[in-house]
Formats: structure tokens, C-alpha cells, sequence
């Protein structure tokens, strides 16, 4: 989907429109059913379709080519929108379990994934969450020389999580009134005036430059089966911009971070604030933890750190289906 389907699918309403996108969606896969012999491999990333039905991965894993299913989220769980509860009954947890069975390999995003995809397939490698760290080079932007700011980047489904943030980022404030700002890309219809936050929408053309302008990159989550099936996506892209980064110690977040050299876990609202606090009054440990941040991804989760897993895995595949 592109950014404007996004927004449409996750939008109060709209019902003609969305069955018109779901309609678009299944005549694309028609369309790539019949080019799928074509292949050697096929990736399905979460869902081939947006509905129950799982005909299109069962079709492809059929069609010759070697089916990789790659998930990164906890997505057997019913985490609907609320926008969208009228559509919960179409997310079926029967569904993640026959597209998991019917691909030759299944790449997990982290070891909780992992050991639920291993229920019905014994093909499972685990597969962090990779970063371009050519694209993720931090971009020189106009901004207050005298203003720290504090940033969140998600989406309008896991704005819910930034709600998270408000207890401690409203002491912060009352701590360092107008020497902090803070900053929540994701969802433009976001408010919060007592924070002074005005929400910024997400755009794939200009979400380095936005995330640029964070000092301080902020992941809070709750401790759910939900959130620990995350991957962390977020708090790398603030780690490879070489921004310290605070994540709730939930699921993969505390295999990413060695607290206090990379980044910071913190499980409570005051120790968000002594650790925001700081970083907002010293800019040399927001240098050196940045720095070491943008080493870590470089090592691990980097695009060249994982290359070999992704071509190994590849090759393996191939000669099975030559074998």
C-alpha cells in the first residue's frame, strides 16, 4: 500500500472506499498469482491479503516458486484499530497459523515470534529488523540551537502507545519549561496543548529529515503479548541517526540495548525523567551514546550485518528446489 491507502484503511469510516482498496488488493495478487511460476522465491510480508482468507499463500506456496513468510509483529493477537473494530472479526488467528504452515521458510523478527511461528513450522530463522544505514545518515536541519527536543515516531495505530509518555514528559516540562520541546510524527491529527504538541503525519520523503531534528528519541510501550512481539523498528531508526534513544524493557527492546553505553530502559515515570533529564543537560553524553547507538546498528542490524543470513537463506532455499 502507499501512504495514502494507510490513511484511508486506518480512518474512521470510508466503508465504499475501503472495499474498493480491498478489491484493488485482490486483483493485484490475481494479477501476481499468474506471474508467480515466474519466480523463484516469493516474499509475503505479514499477508498476501487483508482478509481471513489465506488462498493466495497456499496458491504461492504451489506455484514452484519458495515461499519466505516474514512477520515482525505479534499478529495473530487482535490488536484492531479502533477505526476499524467493525473489521475485527476478520482478523483470525487460524489465519497466521496456515500462512506459517504453508511457507518453505519463515523469517521471525525475534525470538517471542519465533516461538510462535515454530507451533506449525519448524522452518523458522529468526531475522532482526534491518536498517539502511546509507538512507538513516542524520541530515543537517534548521532547528533552535537552545531548544532539546524530545521525539516520538510511529503510526496512527501505535499513537496509543506514546499516551504512555505523557506522565513523564509532562515533569519533564514542568522541570525545563521552554528549554525542551517535544515532537510526535506518526499522526497529524494528534494534539496535546498542554505539551504544546502538534502532530506531525509520516511520509517515507521526509522521515529522516523529521527525525534529524529529535536529540532524544523516546520508545515507551506497555508489557503486553502485543508489544513484545515488536521489533524495535522505531528505536533503531533513532539509534542509527545516532540519537540516545529510551525504550520500555519489553521484548526485543532489551536484547538492543545495553543500558547506559547504546541507550536506556526505563520501567518507570521516574526513571524516564532521570534519564531524559540527563540527557537533555548534558550534550556530550547524548554525543557519546548516540555514537555508540549508530555503531550497534551498524554491527548488527544494518542491511551489510545481515546481508549473509539473507543470501545463505536464500541459496539454501534454491537448492531444495533444484534438489
Amino acid at each position: 500500500m502507499n501512504e495514502a491507502d494507510d490513511k484511508l484503511l486506518y480512518s474512521r469510516g470510508n466503508y465504499w472506499k475501503k472495499a474498493l482498496l480491498l478489491l484493488r488488493n485482490y486483483r493485484q495478487r490475481q494479477h501476481d498469482l499468474k506471474k508467480a511460476g515466474e519466480y523463484d522465491i516469493i516474499f509475503i510480508a505479514r499477508e498476501a491479503m487483508m482478509l481471513s482468507s489465506t488462498k493466495f499463500e497456499k496458491a504461492f506456496t504451489h506455484s514452484g516458486a519458495k515461499v519466505i513468510y516474514d512477520f515482525d509483529d505479534a499478529i495473530w493477537l487482535n490488536d484492531t484499530s479502533h477505526a476499524n473494530r467493525f473489521f475485527a472479526w476478520m482478523k483470525k488467528p487460524e489465519k497466521i497459523e496456515k500462512s506459517i504452515a504453508y511457507a518453505h521458510l519463515v523469517f521471525a523478527g525475534n525470538q517471542y515470534l519465533a516461538e510462535y511461528a515454530l507451533q506449525f513450522n519448524p522452518k523458522v530463522k529468526i531475522v532482526p529488523t534491518t536498517i539502511d544505514t546509507i538512507e538513516y545518515s542524520r541530515m543537517s536541519v534548521q532547528r533552535d540551537p537552545n531548544k532539546i527536543i524530545i521525539g516520538w515516531s510511529g503510526s496512527i495505530t501505535t499513537i496509543k502507545h506514546f499516551e504512555f509518555a505523557i506522565p513523564f514528559l509532562k515533569k519533564i516540562k514542568q522541570k525545563f519549561g521552554d528549554k525542551v520541546g517535544i515532537k510526535v510524527i506518526g499522526d497529524s491529527s494528534y494534539r496535546n496543548e498542554e505539551l504544546g504538541i502538534t502532530g506531525i503525519g509520516w511520509n517515507k520523503q521526509d522521515e529522516v529529515k523529521e527525525l534529524s531534528g529529535i536529540d532524544i528519541g523516546i520508545m515507551p510501550l506497555p508489557d503486553d503479548p502485543w508489544a513484545r512481539g515488536k521489533c524495535g523498528l522505531k528505536g533503531l531508526q533513532y539509534m542509527a541517526l545516532g540519537i540516545p534513544t529510551v525504550m520500555s524493557p519489553v521484548g526485543v527492546n532489551q536484547e538492543i540495548i545495553q543500558h547506559g553505553q547504546n541507550g536506556y530502559l526505563a520501567s518507570c515515570n521516574e526513571e524516564w525523567v532521570n534519564i531524559i533529564s540527563q540527557l537533555i543537560e548534558s550534550k556530550e553524553l547524548r554525543d557519546r551514546v548516540g555514537a555508540v547507538a549508530r555503531r550497534t546498528v551498524e554491527e548488527k542490524y544494518s542491511v551489510v550485518a545481515n546481508r549473509n543470513l539473507y543470501l545463505q537463506s536464500f541459496d539454501e532455499l534454491l537448492d531444495q528446489k533444484s534438489s
